[in-house]
């Protein structure tokens, strides 16, 4: 598995930037507030259900491709702590 980029990362140069449109205007087509995409362009919060619906219907897409982005974010992240995880493995019984 590779570092994948945070999933505003992405919003960022392949949406807004092409487009050439601001935070400012974005979040409002998306109908949200500046602060809120703010912070996801920024990788401070993630794509939520709700943000993935407003992403799909403006640029597009499917709320599935950008939940899926953010998925492979979450675990990739979560494996470079992997190592401070006490698990225990269960398996049935011979």
């Amino acid at each position: 598995m590779y570092d994948p980029p945070h999933p505003g990362e992405t919003i960022r140069q392949l949406c807004l930037e092409p487009l050439g449109l601001s935070v400012t205007v974005a979040a409002k087509a998306l109908g949200v507030s500046r602060k809120a995409l703010s912070e996801l362009l920024n990788g401070h919060v993630g794509v939520s259900p709700e943000m993935a619906l407003r992403l799909s219907l403006a640029f597009d897409t499917t709320p599935e491709s950008w939940l899926t982005q953010q998925m492979h974010y979450d675990i990739w992240q979560a494996s470079q702590r992997c190592g401070d995880l006490r698990v225990e493995r269960l398996v049935k019984a011979a």
